[in-house]
Formats: C-alpha cells, sequence, structure tokens
C-alpha cells in the first residue's frame, strides 16, 4: 500500500476537533493567533482530510500536502494595534518581511501550489531557505532553518511576532474543572479586605521608576543598552534581578532553556502550611527595539511588567507576608523569540505534574494615551476566563481607578501556561489594541509622555492583591 503524504491543515479553532472520535484528534500542532481569532494547525494525511472536510458544510481551512523536510515550523502573525499605529503604505509588510528574510527565488527554482478555495499558496525555492506554507490576512506558516528561527524577531516587521511551532503532533490539554472550581470559590467569596489594601498600597513608586531605569539602562549606571534575549545586557539584567528577589526572602534559580539565550530566573516563596499549590506572577525581561538598531531598553515591553513583578516582591518583604500557598514571582526571557523560555518552564512544571493553581502574565503595563483613562486590559482569546473575571473583580476593589475591558492583544508567557492546563490569564494596559507608539521601538522608555507610574502602580496591586486572596497570606513583621 502506498503510504499517505502528509498534509498540513489550518482551521480556525474549535474543540469538537479535538475530541476523540474526530480523525484530527492526537493530530494537533498548536492554537495561533490570526487576526481576533485563533487557528489551529494540524498535520495529518489525506484520508482524515476528505472525511473531515465531506462533514463540512463549508470549508474553512487550508489543507496543503506539507513539504517533506521541512525543519523548524514558524507561525507569525500581526499583533492588534490600533489605528492610529497604522502608516499607509502600498507595499506589504509581509511581502517586505520574505524579501528581508532571503533573496527573491529563481523562476526555476519555484514551485507554487494554490488552493481553489483560498487565496493561499504554498511556496519552496531551493535557494530562499525557507518555505511559505500558508498565508493568511495577518498570518503565516513558515518553515525555516533552526538558526534562522531564534533570530526571526530582528528581520520580522515591527508589529509582528513569531512562535515556533511543533514539528510532531503535542497533546491538548484543556484546563480541568477542578483547576477552575478554587477560582471559583475565591469569586463567589470574595469581599474588599482592608489589610489588603494596605498591603498593595505600600508599592513604591519611587522605587518602580527607579527599578525600571536600571533594566533600560537610563539611570545612566547599570550599563544596559540591550535586554535582547541574546545580549549582554540581558545577562546583567537576569543577576541583578535574582539578586533583587533574594534580597526580598525569596530562593531563586537562574533556568538554562536553550543555547544562547538568557536564562529565565525564577524566585519562590514558600507556603508556611503544608501544600503543594503554588501561584505565579510573572513577567518577561527580555526587549525588542527598532529594526537595525542595538539599542533595545524595553521600558514599557516589559520592563514595566517586570517591574511590577519586582514591586510586589519588595511589597512582600516590606509587610512581613508570608502565603497559604508557595508562590513564584518569574521573570522570562525568550518571549520576543516566541515564548521560549515560558514554554520551557510551564513543560517543565507539567512534566513534575506540578500543581500551579493560578497564573498571571505582566506584559505592557504602563503606558497611557495621553486623554485616556487608566485602563487594565483582559485577554479576549487565550487564558481562563474564571481567572480574568477574578482580576477584574478585584480592580473594583483595590485599583477601582482602573478601566478594566477586553484587549485583542495576545498573547504573551501566559500562554504557554495555558496550554499546558493550568488556569491563567494575562494583565496589560490598555481595554484595546496596542496604541504605543514606541512599541518595539528603539524609544521605548521609562521618561517619555505617556509612561504613567500611577498606572503602573494600579495594575500591580491588582496583581499582588489577586494573590493575597488567592493564596491566602499571614503577616511576620
Amino acid at each position: 500500500m502506498k503510504a499517505q503524504l502528509p498534509f498540513l491543515l489550518v482551521v480556525p479553532f474549535d474543540t469538537p476537533l479535538l475530541e476523540q472520535e474526530s480523525c484530527l484528534s492526537g493530530n494537533l500542532l498548536g492554537n495561533y493567533r490570526n487576526g481576533y481569532s485563533l487557528q489551529s494547525v494540524f498535520i495529518t494525511d489525506e484520508e482524515c482530510i476528505s472525511s473531515w472536510a465531506a462533514q463540512t458544510e463549508s470549508l474553512s481551512a487550508v489543507f496543503t500536502p506539507a513539504v517533506q523536510g521541512f525543519r523548524q515550523l514558524v507561525w507569525i502573525a500581526e499583533e492588534a494595534i490600533d489605528d492610529s499605529l497604522k502608516v499607509p503604505t502600498s507595499e506589504d509588510q509581509l511581502d517586505l518581511f520574505l524579501e528581508r528574510l532571503s533573496s527573491p527565488p529563481q523562476a526555476q527554482d519555484e514551485e507554487t501550489f494554490l488552493d481553489s478555495n483560498q487565496d493561499v499558496f504554498i511556496e519552496t525555492s531551493k535557494d530562499t531557505g525557507f518555505q511559505l506554507l500558508y498565508r493568511g490576512s495577518s498570518a503565516a506558516l513558515l518553515s525555516v532553518p533552526s538558526r534562522v528561527a531564534l533570530h526571526l524577531d530582528t528581520v520580522l516587521p515591527r508589529f509582528w511576532k513569531s512562535t515556533p511551532v511543533p514539528s510532531f503532533p503535542i497533546e491538548f490539554i484543556p484546563v480541568p474543572p477542578s483547576s477552575i472550581e478554587p477560582v471559583k470559590s475565591v469569586l463567589s467569596n470574595l469581599a474588599y479586605d482592608s489589610s489588603v489594601a494596605t498591603i498593595v498600597d505600600s508599592i513604591s513608586i519611587p522605587q518602580m521608576r527607579n527599578d525600571i531605569r536600571f533594566l533600560t539602562g537610563e539611570d545612566g549606571q547599570s550599563g544596559i543598552v540591550s535586554r535582547h534575549s541574546f545580549s549582554q545586557g540581558s545577562r546583567v539584567a537576569a543577576a541583578w534581578l535574582k539578586q533583587r528577589f533574594e534580597e526580598t526572602g525569596a530562593t531563586c534559580r537562574l533556568m538554562s532553556f536553550m543555547q544562547g539565550f538568557a536564562p529565565n530566573v525564577i524566585c519562590r516563596y514558600e507556603s508556611m502550611v503544608n501544600t503543594t499549590g503554588t501561584v505565579i506572577i510573572s513577567g518577561h525581561y527580555d526587549s525588542r527595539g527598532s529594526f537595525g538598531s542595538t539599542r533595545m531598553p524595553g521600558g514599557d515591553d516589559d520592563g514595566s511588567g517586570t517591574t511590577a513583578v519586582l514591586s510586589i516582591a519588595r511589597a512582600i518583604a516590606r509587610n512581613g507576608v508570608k502565603f497559604h500557598q508557595n508562590v513564584e514571582l518569574v521573570a522570562f526571557a525568550g518571549e520576543e523569540q516566541g515564548l521560549y523560555g515560558s514554554r520551557a518552564y510551564a513543560n517543565e512544571l507539567r512534566s513534575l505534574d506540578s500543581n500551579v493553581t493560578l497564573m498571571i502574565q505582566a506584559d505592557m503595563l504602563g503606558y497611557r494615551k495621553p486623554g485616556e483613562p487608566m485602563q487594565l486590559g483582559l485577554p479576549k482569546s487565550i487564558g481562563t476566563p474564571e481567572v480574568a473575571q477574578l482580576v477584574a473583580n478585584i480592580s473594583a476593589l483595590y485599583s477601582p481607578e482602573l478601566e478594566v475591558g477586553i484587549t485583542p492583544a495576545c498573547c504573551s508567557d501566559h500562554q504557554s501556561f495555558h496550554e499546558q492546563g493550568y488556569a491563567s490569564t494575562q494583565v496589560f494596559e490598555r481595554a484595546g489594541p496596542i496604541v504605543d507608539p514606541m512599541y518595539h521601538n528603539s524609544g521605548d522608555l521609562s521618561d517619555r509622555e505617556g509612561f504613567d507610574f500611577d498606572q503602573l502602580k494600579a495594575i500591580a496591586k491588582v496583581q499582588f492583591a489577586t494573590v493575597l486572596h488567592y493564596a491566602g497570606f499571614e503577616l511576620h513583621k
């Protein structure tokens, strides 16, 4: 019998596709953002494709023969940005990126396969070094050499990000009801606590300003020019963060996860009671700058989130907080290259069957568009709705000045934990798309118009209050 060639299927995410009776079950390569929606990527065979398509009233998928010998699969997608950041141009950003990625292919080396139902094609070339396997309106699936995959952020258009896609099926792990019930329990019993209010209000804006200026190099002392995951500045930042967290009583380690990358900084406050339950609050400390520039200060993205996490550590020490669950404060590297650091840690925790009960990622908290109110954005597409609701309700109690809403800006390191079945969400600076004019720009500093430390503190208070209510605590000064 002739072996069937593998096919790649790109289809809007729908849980029935993953159920056991579906021939696609067990063939998932992951879920990825395409504009404001999610796409699932499967690797399967022609028989399954035909069977699945016959049961579908309208074909809303792209299926193409998988190119033999593809190397690293990478999903690239355009970020959700505000109209004010869009520059009118006749040039297609994806086309410009592909030209930048490698020289144009020679006609005799090129093969093109058109799908009659979609404006999509596969392009392969012996000379280009990449294969374009799928193209959507604001996303694409590429096969590239592994070394190229790690450096795509240096050639991608400013508002595009990349995510590595496995070459072999992965397990789809939904967040189980048993992980959501504790969140619902806290929600149902949530009430204002004056002691929580006092603790979270002790977060210091002057200290946050000093911390973020060290990370961006604005203080003139740290010597940090870039916190790109492969830069020396990221190593300086990692060592500095580890020392600062340890000064607050945490036990820290530097987690190496891939050659060339800066390490994750993982810091832990052991529970004062006997439990395996662990709450994780995180940000990513790596940065990205303007194309062609070595300056990558990352003040908002994500110096703001990292500083918020550090401010929580300082407030823990200042108030003598002891928790009833283990609490980890984590600074991830490799986010800008595709969530590499958080994926490595989430995978490690899942392999150990670790009891992560809650995870909240802070990414971009500091920018407020002049004229807009202070805001808190919660993710529209990826995350646990009950956790997002808990964060929203706690915001109303402790930072009522924040206007809470949904953001299509997605997805940061919480996605790595969500994919491993852990209850998680993200906090963001705006209830709407990205509006920071210095996003992925070498001008992303803290000392500029629109960078709002009051908003940064307000969101950090919400994160901290969520941990205090969810994990439980006592004060031991």
